[in-house]
Formats: C-alpha cells, sequence, structure tokens
C-alpha cells in the first residue's frame, strides 16, 4: 500500500531482499516528484541498511512500515517493525562483511535515531537536510532578437548587421 498525501509516502512491506529494491525504486521516485533528486541516493542507501537489518534481525516477523516525510526542509526516513529490542552502532573490523549499516546511516544522514513504538515495536529513522531546487528568483532572460538586451533599446538596421565584419573567439 502506497499512500501519498502531498509531502508524505508510506510502504507497507515484507522485509525480503527481493522487496528492498522495489522500496529504493519507490523512494527514488517519490523523491524526484518532489524535485530532491539531490537526496535520493543517501535517501536509497539508508533505507536499504534499515530494511536490511529487520530482514536479518527482526522478530517475530519481517513485517515492516516505511515512512519518508518531507516538513518544512527536512526530510525523514523511518522504518517501523515489530520488534522491540534496540539496535546498536556496531565496531566492525576491517574484514568484517556486515555490521557497519548503523555506521552508514550516521555517516551519511544528518541525524538518527530509535523510538519506541507502543508496547512491542520500534521505528529506526533518519533525518536529510532537503535543499531547495527550485528558485524563487524570476527566470533569466535570454537576450536575442527579440529582447532589448541589458543595455537598453538600441535600433540597428539590417544595413548595419550585413556591413559589420563576423568576428570569433577562442578561448583557452
Amino acid at each position: 500500500m502506497i499512500s501519498e498525501p502531498s509531502r508524505h509516502c508510506t510502504v507497507e512491506l515484507q522485509a525480503l531482499p527481493s522487496r528492498i529494491g522495489q522500496v529504493r525504486r519507490i523512494i527514488s521516485a517519490q523523491l524526484r516528484y518532489w524535485h530532491l533528486d539531490p537526496l535520493i541516493d543517501q535517501a536509497a542507501l539508508g533505507v536499504t541498511e534499515l530494511l536490511t537489518n529487520v530482514h536479518r534481525h527482526a522478530q517475530p516477523d519481517k513485517s515492516c512500515t516505511v515512512d519518508i516525510e518531507l516538513l518544512l526542509d527536512r526530510l525523514t526516513v523511518s522504518v517501523h517493525d515489530h520488534d522491540p529490542r534496540v539496535p546498536t552502532v556496531n565496531e566492525a573490523d576491517s574484514f568484517a562483511t556486515s555490521g557497519r549499516g548503523l555506521a552508514l546511516i550516521a555517516a551519511v544522514s544528518e541525524s538518527w535515531g530509535v523510538r519506541p513504538s507502543g508496547a512491542a515495536g520500534k521505528a529506526v529513522w533518519f533525518t536529510l537536510p532537503a535543499v531547495c531546487t527550485t528558485s524563487t528568483l524570476p527566470p533569466l532572460a535570454v537576450y536575442g532578437s527579440i529582447t532589448d538586451g541589458p543595455f537598453g533599446s538600441v535600433p540597428i538596421s539590417p544595413e548595419a548587421v550585413a556591413a559589420a565584419p563576423a568576428r570569433s573567439a577562442v578561448v583557452g
């Protein structure tokens, strides 16, 4: 199920390896829709790590909910599961093949944390600063044959244009 009011998206799923890629694509598409393309990589990495933790560690089941919410200038991504155990950041040695998920989330996010969710369960979340990609400035004028240009209106006759020598410049 996907719900999408204006700035909130929820995906309910079983945290299985085959579903994690689908959720990454959903998150990426939603962030593109919100014009938050610069956040796609960090959000996809973070949600992948959180869903992998649910897949590997959550008990009694693998069902979870992924929420993304854009509130003012913060994007919050959270994964809710039914396991009340709180995850911890591990110090993985250089040869370990796992155990770095929360450390990665801490490295790429602005903040992260865990909050209990009722008697059974928790939500692990992280935030990213939402960069405004839309400008409030008016579009820049493109000066050409139908605009006055930056220096005002100076009439030029077609004969003057035809008589002017061609010029070119090479920068380098």
